[in-house]
């Protein structure tokens, strides 16, 4: 990424609200076996950017399409409401880390199948420097291929997807998403963006992994969610007033997860479609990073990116999807 500007001291028009996108190198059985195997429940993992700054990977969107060639001096982040400069600014041509988290349960099966169909389309959407890893989940994590920078490779191992059923009876979605990152973390250094796909019918019940915990994992990697769902997938349904739920059990919700991070959800009407799309998506987008403010470690600050004025005078309504916030490092 390049060096940033300082943004204009005025405060900017807002934005609306972020929307509901080598070597082939599988995973040995050995190591794929016990993988997951019950760590989200026994462990807390820490979950550290590899960067001094906060990287905010940016989607700006008019009339439902990605909007190209903005620069650095058209956007604004707001870190607790009060502008601060940017250290940092890339656009597409960032190298790009995309893991593929594949529900393979009964229940998407045909979604993935539609999925596996058009790999190579989809593949073919990223850049040669580009990475892909491929998992698959139902109670546990199952990886399949390393990080790769091979395309043909990751093609073939998502039309294999389908096939894998060593998963574990259920869907524990948070729990995969958790133990997913903490393989992620395992990997080397990336100096690009990092993104997450993960195929979902948002099903199951989560037991002590909140959705709070996994965003706090998501914004320590600086990692966007991105999802794609089966088509009657909702986000759960708010208790009734004055009834109280028992903490340690909770039902997923990647919409919310997807929100909070700046993604995207899809829904897989048209599976094949989606996954390309969400793959193009996931590609045109802007990388932009400030430096942290001090402050108690683990605090929760509050992120907002705008345009312009005069970005937002040339584009007129636009939407923005960002990540809505970081905690505050160890000083």
């Amino acid at each position: 990424m390049k060096p940033g500007p300082t943004p204009p001291a005025q405060t900017p028009a807002t934005h609306s609200a972020a929307a509901v996108t080598g070597t082939e190198r599988p995973v040995q059985p050995e190591q794929a076996e016990n993988w997951g195997d019950e760590q989200s429940a026994s462990q807390n993992p820490l979950f550290r950017s590899s960067s001094a700054l906060v990287r905010i990977d940016t989607q700006v969107l008019k009339g439902g399409q990605a909007v190209e060639g903005l620069k650095a001096e058209d956007f604004v982040v707001l870190d607790e409401g009060k502008p601060v400069p940017l250290e940092a600014f890339g656009r597409d041509s960032e190298p790009l880390q995309v893991a593929l988290l594949f529900d393979v349960s009964g229940s998407m099966n045909k979604v993935l199948v539609e999925m596996s169909a058009v790999a190579g389309r989809a593949m073919a959407a990223l850049k040669s420097e580009d990475q892909v890893g491929v998992l698959v989940f139902g109670r546990k994590v199952v990886p399949l291929l390393e990080f790769t920078s091979d395309l043909r490779a990751a093609a073939r191992m998502v039309q294999e997807a389908p096939l894998e059923r060593e998963v574990g009876a259920g869907t524990n979605l948070n729990g995969c998403v958790l133990d997913t990152l903490q393989w992620m973390a395992a990997q080397p250094e990336f100096p690009g963006r990092r993104v997450l796909v993960v195929l979902t019918d948002n099903h199951g019940i989560h037991y002590q992994t909140p959705d709070e915990k996994i965003l706090r994992a998501l914004a320590g990697m600086d990692v966007t969610l991105n999802a794609i769902v089966a088509p009657g997938a909702k986000p759960p349904k708010p208790l009734p007033k004055g009834a109280e739920a028992n903490p340690d059990f909770t039902q997923p919700n990647v919409f919310k997860l997807a929100e909070e991070t700046g993604g995207e959800v899809f829904r897989a009407d048209k599976a094949g479609a989606r996954f390309v799309e969400m793959m193009e998506r996931v590609r045109l987008r802007y990388d932009l990073a400030i430096r942290p403010q001090t402050g108690p470690e683990g605090a929760f600050r509050h992120l907002e990116v705008r345009l312009s004025e005069a970005a937002r005078g040339r584009l007129g309504k636009v939407e923005i999807n960002a990540r809505t916030g970081y905690y505050t490092p160890a000083p």
